[in-house]
């Protein structure tokens, strides 16, 4: 399903035939799950050169095979294997990606983002199938995780590891108290890593039911918009972490990429703590800092965008052993046919739900 602007619905195109090229495999689309970046391009809040097929949260199964395609592990792929795969294209070989930097590759691509070109029209979730192209991390995953919790892998779950991976570069999280602002998806899944790693973890956000969810797997909860004298507010929260004697926050993940959110997550922690701007906040917007408070703080401000393969590895395996205990695929509302995408975008822009699945063929299990 091919999107050329806002406001037009989109088109349905047959690939006239795929090629793979050595490295490449072809993969049959299970499950994929609307992400809000989906719901901004289609609003026309991101810049991109349409047409494009977007998506770039799903789980399918290889149906075809290049030379030499390989997984994320080194392991050759195999027809039948069930994958996730990454959101980016990396060459391996650049500076950037020799420093680790992978997703920020000098010839990066990316799945969803593309415009649709002769050789490359299976670029994004929102069809029956997708090429995945050579420098790209496929994860295989187990065949009993339910598709709705598996299809955020290559994009949430992954952000959630790479912010926690560069907290815990900083600071222990074992019995230290870690703030997340913000209880969409990515933010959902970092407080219940957290807490995996023996962190007290305190959730804020503003929606009553994801509040209740960061509950049921142990966090604490304010509600940013809570005034006195009111017992969901922030304040609350921090009193109560003191009571668990864990006396400051020393890790801020932010995931909303609204200002005054990031002001919030920075002002709360204590000496030595870390900051991770997970959400994108809209170009063009300033958040006001105080220098000398971040200085006499000793904080740290990094910024997180997109994983790696080793990241997007351990994300799977995360969802592979905890998802019987934290029910992500409550997360997931109505799934929708390829053909009504338009229709399951619309309901993913109304936020009742954290995701929207579109599932191209078979029922997704």
């Amino acid at each position: 399903m091919v999107w050329n602007e806002p406001g037009r619905p989109h088109d349905a195109i047959a690939a006239p035939g795929v090629r793979l090229s050595p490295g490449e495999a072809l993969v049959e689309v299970e499950l994929a799950t609307i992400c809000e970046s989906d719901v901004r391009m289609v609003r026309g809040e991101r810049q991109v050169t349409t047409p494009l097929v977007l998506g770039h949260e799903q789980v399918g199964r290889v149906v075809a095979i290049g030379e030499g395609a390989v997984r994320s592990d080194g392991v050759p792929l195999e027809l039948g294997d069930r994958v996730v795969w990454s959101v980016t294209v990396s060459c391996g070989e650049c500076d950037r990606c020799l420093r680790g930097l992978p997703q920020r590759c000098r010839s990066l691509a990316k799945y969803g983002h593309e415009r649709v070109h002769r050789g490359w029209e299976l670029s994004g979730g929102f069809a029956t199938h997708v090429q995945l192209r050579a420098g790209t991390e496929v994860v295989r995953v187990s065949e009993e995780v339910p598709s709705r919790v598996l299809a955020p892998a290559s994009c949430a779950t992954a952000t959630a590891v790479a912010a926690l991976d560069a907290a815990s570069a900083r600071v222990d999280l074992a019995s230290t108290g870690v703030l997340v602002t913000g209880a969409g998806l990515v933010g959902l899944t970092a407080a219940a890593m957290a807490i995996e790693a023996g962190a007290q973890v305190i959730v804020s956000d503003p929606d009553a039911a994801r509040r209740a969810f960061a509950r049921g797997f142990g966090a604490l909860t304010a509600d940013p918009a809570a005034r006195p004298p009111s017992p969901e507010r922030l304040a609350t929260a921090l009193a109560a972490l003191e009571a668990r004697d864990v006396p400051e926050v020393l890790v801020a993940v932010e995931t909303t990429g609204i200002p005054q959110s990031v002001h919030t997550a920075v002002g709360a922690l204590g000496v030595g703590g870390v900051a991770l701007l997970v959400g994108n906040v809209p170009p063009g917007s300033e958040v006001c800092l105080d220098p000398a408070s971040l200085t006499r703080r000793l904080v740290t401000i990094s910024a997180v965008h997109d994983y790696t393969g080793a990241q997007l590895r351990r994300a799977v395996a995360f969802l592979e052993r905890s998802w019987r205990n934290v029910p992500f695929d409550e997360l997931v509302g109505a799934t929708h046919p390829l053909a009504e995408v338009d229709d399951a975008i619309a309901e993913a822009a109304t936020g009742e739900f954290v995701r929207v699945g579109v599932a191209p063929g078979r029922r997704p299990v």
